[in-house]
């Protein structure tokens, strides 16, 4: 009988050889157990990638969208929150004011009156937040705060009214200001200083999207501010005195603020309704995103028996081939004699 001789390098190198492809094929299958997927999809969808492609195309446009009403819903609920500190405000306020409006003593008007410079204040920061680096009543100018601060309308404002000394014309001025179109030098000039074109609308899933484009160049808001700002005006002694000029500013300001509360209320049913649509959205997508998943693992899934099982005997074998590497190792030509 004849033998081929391997030599000692040879030797070494085909256990090396060896030693590799098994520690290859068992990162493989390690990776099989760990994900459930085969690593090889070449071969588990039979070389034909055209549905698995479309799946993962689909997932990805999902992952998108998700993203997108994941912000959508942070800015709808910002915006919520905004008008609905500006409602309760108007609300309290507007209340507070007319009940007070034929008190002999004007000192509780007075304390109301300063409250209302608080509260404007408060309003202008709120309607003046970003969600995720963006404004929220700006429109398409997203990066811009929409509005002027507090300080700076009132000193509009006071400019408006120099020289007037009756409630009436003081009234009639702040609101003509605050009703001024585009380029009548009124608040869309001074201090409206977002944009006046729509912010784009939001898809939240294929062919579905929706619009958060309320601005605070909005009529109804306009008006809300009108009735705070009046209110701000004369807590800050920045109109004549005089009780009754006081008194009839002060209820005047009370109208506004609640003659405006239907239109915050509507704009925060809208919105509402916005907020139903995302989240619908949100769900609809979730079910589908794990339905591809579920027909994703059908293409390319692993057994997770079946992976665990090879796993196992190939570390059988790595052990076996570490065993017989040592054995050959310590072979010598004393041992062989």
């Amino acid at each position: 009988m004849n033998y081929v001789s391997v030599g000692d390098m040879a030797q070494s190198y085909q256990l090396r050889r060896h030693g590799v492809q098994l520690k290859t094929v068992m990162t493989q299958l390690t990776e099989e157990v760990m994900t459930g997927v085969k690593q090889d999809a070449a071969k588990a969808v039979g070389g034909n990638f055209g549905p698995l492609a479309a799946i993962d195309r689909t997932l990805s446009m999902i992952e998108a969208y998700d993203l997108s009403a994941k912000e959508a819903g942070l800015r709808a609920a910002g915006m919520q929150g905004a008008l609905g500190l500006m409602q309760e405000s108007a609300a309290d306020l507007g209340t507070g004011l007319l009940a007070l409006s034929g008190a002999a003593n004007p000192q509780p008007v007075q304390a109301a009156l300063a409250d209302a410079a608080q509260r404007f204040e408060a309003v202008i920061f709120a309607l003046n937040a970003e969600v995720a680096g963006r404004h929220l009543f700006a429109g398409a100018a997203s990066d811009t705060t929409p509005v002027a601060g507090a300080d700076a309308i009132l000193t509009a404002l006071s400019t408006q009214i120099a020289g007037l000394a009756n409630a009436a014309d003081i009234e009639a001025a702040v609101a003509a200001w605050f009703d001024a179109p585009q380029g009548g030098g009124g608040f869309l000039d001074a201090a409206y200083l977002g944009s006046y074109l729509a912010s784009g609308p939001v898809q939240l899933a294929e062919g579905e999207g929706i619009s958060l484009d309320l601005r605070i160049s909005t009529p109804g808001l306009r008006q809300t501010l009108t009735g705070f700002a009046m209110a701000a005006l004369v807590g800050r002694d920045m109109v004549p005195q005089g009780d009754q000029l006081r008194a009839d500013l002060a209820q005047a300001a009370g109208e506004h603020l609640l003659s405006a509360e239907s239109a915050l209320v509507s704009f925060r049913a809208d919105l509402g309704v916005t907020e139903a649509a995302i989240e619908d959205a949100r769900t609809r997508n979730s079910a589908e995103k794990s339905s591809l998943e579920l027909d994703r693992i059908e293409l390319i899934g692993a057994d997770p028996y079946e992976s665990a099982t090879a796993l196992q005997a190939v570390e059988t074998q790595l052990e076996t081939l570490y065993t017989l590497t040592a054995r050959l190792s310590a072979l010598s030509l004393a041992d062989y004699l």
